[in-house]
């Protein structure tokens, strides 16, 4: 279905699903040790919190860093002064957490993020991860006579529920879209190209002027997947997304993919991409950006507050969305990606279950929300939260797209069923399209044989989209 949103109303999308079993054949169903950890529920305490057991809460210390978890943490300390809390901070969530849940010792919450996040796929499959429904019936803190769930923007529940089960909370909310300085654009009297057409014509504009059109993570080049994507949803309808999402036969070699393959396509080999760019990670091709060495460099709207230490105070950072590839595209030229990002997940066997339950319940109050927002310049999966607070330059910007796109939104979610699909296959393809070593049509039949293996894999479990 085509997710409809407004600022209030935002979807959430799933981040973070693997497509293999990463966890062996360790047995996680279950409540494991979480009953030593129950207390008494009331009012005040309607999840059963027992004052006095210890927490720890393990963050991904990537672009919202950790400070966000800290204040969060001293929320819940307000509410369970006796309650210790250990607090953890990694790039590396697999290979830190991985032996803890094979060994069944798990942190009692996980933000399970970032390039090197556990196999979700594997957490599901194997029943390692807590059931948050009770969670979304448990009366908000802001108001105890509306649960939750009624909090919560609209696509939460539905994209963090896997086999029936809300298994993963995705707090915060990226917009994914083309980042540019505003500055730089008023001061070269450019204006952002709505077409494909206007986009490949400025970009000659852009060059001529010695700036490199577009820049782009070489390293990650799947970021250069994801206006492809976008493209082709819009030329297409979400039809052609929900196809790929299922692993339908000839879903990447759809004429819609095609189309916005070749155009991005045309960027490499009209010379439009920055020179070099095939080597850089996300943070050295967003700093060439910031540098004002390229124009145009695709990202979610994590991208401001990863780039605070090197932007400059006046380069005012804005989105915009994909260009049109037509002007009979079935969605608008506004249509953008809006998805969730930083999955939080209570592992079954953690020790404080029901404290993990009520971190979160904590999380998903309007003050720690308006706290993230105000620190890491991004919206949460709280309706409202942003309400009376002062919005950065570049987060502002994403409200205007929003507002702009008239409450229409989609996104995809093989990358979150399938995560080495596209963190590894269609990376991998992206980055020899980028460089010219494969055609458009190639890259749309590699990505496609890809595809085609993990619908064959029996070890790889299958989700529908409908």
């Amino acid at each position: 279905m085509e997710y409809r949103i407004s600022r209030r109303g935002l979807l959430q999308g799933a981040a973070g699903v693997a497509a293999t079993g990463a966890l062996g054949g360790c047995a996680m169903g279950g409540s494991g040790s979480s009953a030593a950890a129950k207390g008494e529920t009331s009012a005040n305490n309607p999840l059963g919190v027992k004052e006095d057991a210890p927490l720890e809460v393990v963050i991904f210390n990537g672009g919202f860093g950790e400070e966000y978890a800290r204040a969060h943490e001293a929320m819940y300390r307000e509410r369970y002064p006796k309650a210790e809390i250990k607090h953890s901070a990694t790039q590396k969530i697999a290979e830190t957490l991985q032996p803890r849940f094979v060994a069944g010792d798990p942190p009692d919450v996980v933000d399970n993020s970032g390039g090197s996040q556990i196999d979700f796929n594997g957490l599901v499959s194997q029943g390692a991860l807590a059931d948050l429904g009770e969670l979304l019936d448990a009366p908000s803190l802001d108001d105890p006579s509306r649960k939750v769930r009624d909090t919560l923007l609209p696509g939460i529940v539905d994209v963090g529920t896997y086999d029936g089960k809300f298994l993963a909370l995705n707090y915060a909310y990226s917009a994914y879209g083309v980042w540019y300085s505003q500055k730089l654009f008023e001061a070269r009297g450019w204006e952002y190209p709505k077409t494909w057409d206007d986009m490949i014509a400025l970009c000659k504009k852009i060059k001529a002027a010695g700036i490199a059109p577009w820049t782009y993570p070489g390293v990650h080049a799947r970021y250069m997947s994801w206006p492809i994507l976008t493209a082709a949803g819009k030329l297409g309808g979400l039809d052609v997304i929900k196809a790929i999402d299922n692993l339908e036969p000839g879903a990447w070699q759809h004429d819609a993919v095609k189309a916005a393959a070749e155009a991005y396509y045309q960027l490499a080999v009209d010379g439009y991409l920055q020179p070099g760019a095939e080597g850089m990670d996300h943070v050295q091709s967003q700093t060439e950006w910031c540098r004002g060495h390229a124009a145009f460099v695709s990202c979610g709207s994590w991208l401001e507050n990863e780039q605070k230490p090197v932007t400059p105070p006046d380069f005012r950072m804005a989105v915009a969305p994909t260009p049109s590839l037509t002007t009979s595209d079935k969605m608008p030229f506004g249509a953008f990606r809006g998805t969730g990002s930083e999955p939080f997940i209570v592992p079954a066997k953690g020790e404080n279950v029901r404290g993990g339950l009520e971190y979160l319940r904590v999380m998903l109050s309007r003050k720690a929300a308006a706290d993230f927002t105000g620190k890491v310049s991004s919206l949460t999966a709280v309706a409202g939260a942003t309400d009376g607070v002062k919005l950065s330059g570049g987060l502002t910007s994403v409200t205007a797209l929003i507002d702009a796109s008239q409450g229409g939104a989609f996104t995809w979610l093989y990358s979150t069923y399938y995560r080495k699909l596209e963190r590894e296959r269609v990376n991998a393809a992206t980055l020899e399209l980028l460089t010219k070593r494969i055609t458009a049509a190639q890259w749309c039949d590699q990505v496609q044989r890809s595809a085609d293996e993990f619908a064959r894999d029996p070890a790889v479990k299958k989700y529908k989209r409908a």
